[in-house]
C-alpha cells in the first residue's frame, strides 16, 4: 500500500465554524429558492463599491481602520527596494495597465524546499544591454506593490489572513485582494501549497474559474490579487434555500463540469471541490475559487491525503493511489448536497462518515428525481475506472434536460 505524504483532513469547520458535524440540518424547506434568484440577479455597478472613481470618505474610514488593526500598517509607506523584493517571478504591472499573469511554468513536485518568501537573487544587467533599452525597459514595467490599491471593506476570513476589496488606482479595475500573514503561513508549514497555488490558478483562463491576477509581498504579508465574485460565495445561498430545486442544481453542475473538464485537460486535480470554494459573478455564474489544494499532476497519480471529510474519495481514505477522478467523486457529493442540503455521508462523527464512504451507502430522500439519482449514482462508484465520465457529465439526460444555454466544452 502507498505511503501517505502529508495526512491533513480540513473539516469544514476550518473555513466556516457554523457547518460542523455535530449541526445537523434534517429538514428540508423549499419554500425559499428566491434567495437563489436573488443572489443570481445582476448588482449595481461594482464601482459603485468606491463611488464611481470619486473619494469615497467610507475607503479611508475602512483604511483607518485597518491601519489601526494592523493589518495595513505600512500602507501608505513607500517600500524600500532592498525590502520589498518581490518573487522571482512576481506579477509585473505595464503602464496600460493591463493585468499580465506570471510567466512561471508550472511545477510538478509536491516540496517543501522551494520557499514562497525566499528573495530571488538579484538580477545582473547584462553588458550588452544599452542604457537606453534598460530604461525603456523600466518605463513599461514595474512591480505591484500595496501603494498601487485602494482598500475597500472585508470580504472575508480565513486561517492564514483575510480578503478586502480593492481597487487600483491607476486604471481604477476593481478586484479582491487576498491578504496572508507569512507567520501563520510558515507556522503551519503551507509555503509550498502557497506556491503551487499560485502557479496553478494564474495560468487558468475559463469563465467558470476564478481569475488570480498576480500577486506581490512585503515583509510580513503575501497578497494575491484575485478576481471579485460580487455574489459571494455558494454555500451561503445554499444555507438560505435550504436545498435547489433541479433546474438550478443540474445548471450549477453544467458550469462545474465544464471548468473541470477544463482543468483536467491542463492535468490539474482540484481536490477540493465543495459549496464554500464556489462563487458567484456579477451576472450570477459560477467560479471555482480557492486551488490551495490543486496540483498539477502529469503523471495522474498521487498519495496525498487532503481536502474536506464528507468529500473524500474512497481511494483517499486508503491511502491508495488516485487521479483526475476524485474531482468527479466530488462533483457527485456536492450535487448531493445542492439536492438534499447536506453531503451524503455527513454523519455523528469521522468513524462512521468513513464507514459511510467505503461501503457508499447512499440513500436518496423522495425529493430527489430518478434522473438527478441516476446521475449521482454515477458519480459515487467506489471503483474510480467506474465512474462516469467528465464528457458523460456534460452530456447526462438530466443535465441536458434541464440547461437551456449550450454547455461550454
Amino acid at each position: 500500500m502507498a505511503s501517505v505524504k502529508n495526512t491533513i483532513i480540513t473539516s469544514k469547520t476550518d473555513k466556516l465554524p457554523g457547518r460542523s458535524l455535530e449541526q445537523k440540518e434534517n429538514k428540508v424547506d423549499v419554500k425559499n429558492n428566491a434567495a437563489v434568484n436573488k443572489a443570481t440577479k445582476k448588482p449595481s455597478q461594482i464601482t459603485s463599491a468606491f463611488g464611481k472613481v470619486k473619494p469615497n470618505p467610507e475607503l479611508s474610514d475602512s483604511l483607518e481602520l485597518l491601519k489601526e488593526k494592523g493589518v495595513l500598517s505600512d500602507f501608505s509607506q513607500k517600500p524600500q527596494s532592498d525590502k520589498h523584493t518581490v518573487l522571482k517571478e512576481a506579477q509585473q504591472v505595464p503602464k496600460s495597465n493591463t493585468i499580465v499573469a506570471p510567466s512561471k511554468p508550472i511545477h510538478n513536485e509536491e516540496t517543501k524546499n522551494d520557499h514562497v518568501f525566499k528573495k530571488p537573487a538579484p538580477v545582473q544587467p547584462s553588458s550588452s544591454v544599452s542604457a537606453s533599452a534598460s530604461a525603456n525597459t523600466q518605463a513599461v514595467k514595474r512591480r505591484w506593490t500595496l501603494d498601487d490599491f485602494d482598500i475597500g471593506k472585508p470580504l472575508g476570513k480565513g486561517k492564514f489572513g483575510n480578503v478586502y476589496l480593492g481597487r487600483e488606482k491607476t486604471s481604477k479595475f476593481v478586484v479582491a485582494l487576498k491578504v496572508l500573514f507569512k507567520s501563520q503561513l510558515k507556522q503551519n508549514g503551507v509555503e509550498h501549497q502557497l506556491r503551487r497555488e499560485i502557479e496553478i490558478q494564474s495560468h487558468l483562463r475559463h469563465p467558470n474559474i476564478l481569475r488570480l491576477y498576480g500577486y506581490f509581498y512585503d515583509e510580513s504579508r503575501v497578497y494575491l490579487v484575485l478576481e471579485y465574485a460580487p455574489g459571494g460565495e455558494l454555500y451561503k445561498v445554499l444555507q438560505q434555500c435550504k436545498r435547489f430545486d433541479e433546474k438550478t442544481a443540474a445548471n450549477y453542475m453544467a458550469k462545474i463540469g465544464s471548468a473541470l473538464k477544463y482543468c483536467h485537460s491542463k492535468k490539474i486535480i482540484h481536490r477540493d471541490i465543495k459549496p464554500e470554494n464556489l462563487l458567484l459573478g456579477q451576472n450570477g455564474e459560477l467560479k471555482i475559487a480557492d486551488f490551495g489544494w490543486s496540483v498539477h499532476a502529469p503523471s495522474s497519480r498521487r498519495t496525498t491525503l487532503c481536502g474536506t471529510l464528507d468529500y473524500l474519495a474512497p481511494e483517499m481514505l486508503e491511502n491508495k493511489m488516485y487521479d483526475e477522478k476524485v474531482d468527479l467523486w466530488c462533483i457527485g457529493i456536492l450535487c448531493y448536497e445542492f439536492l438534499v442540503g447536506k453531503p451524503p455521508f455527513e454523519a455523528e462523527n469521522m468513524q462512521t462518515t468513513y464507514s459511510l464512504i467505503r461501503r457508499v451507502a447512499v440513500r436518496f430522500p423522495s425529493c430527489v428525481s430518478s434522473g438527478a439519482q441516476d446521475f449521482i449514482s454515477r458519480l459515487l462508484k467506489k471503483e474510480p475506472a467506474e465512474r462516469m465520465s467528465i464528457d458523460n457529465v456534460l452530456k447526462h439526460p438530466w443535465i441536458l434536460q434541464h440547461t437551456t444555454k449550450p454547455i461550454q466544452q
